[in-house]
């Protein structure tokens, strides 16, 4: 049972790192280059921190009509793959 959760987990990842290189984009003149949802001036960093600070899914797109759920799902694929990445070169 646990070796088909892991599978499925997997196969989760890979779509929804899939799915966040095509929402998070890196321009170097927006936002001093840092990664921003499709093209728009909101970060990634933003809305990580409005969901730190407790603000629910809901509210975050009731303030901001034009982000998605998606988008939301995004940001944190991008931050879980980004920590993923900080800690292998950590062990190597």
């Amino acid at each position: 049972m646990r070796i088909i959760r892991a599978e499925r987990a997997a196969k989760n990842d890979l779509a929804n790192i899939m799915e966040y290189r095509e929402r998070i984009t890196l321009e170097p003149g927006k936002r001093s280059g840092k990664p921003c949802i499709r093209g728009m001036r909101i970060t990634v960093y933003d809305v990580l921190s409005y969901l730190a600070s407790g603000m629910t899914y809901a509210e975050i797109l009731e303030d901001f009509p034009y982000l998605t759920q998606e988008d939301i799902f995004a940001c944190l694929s991008y931050a879980a793959e980004r920590e993923q990445r900080i800690l292998l070169m950590q062990v190597q």
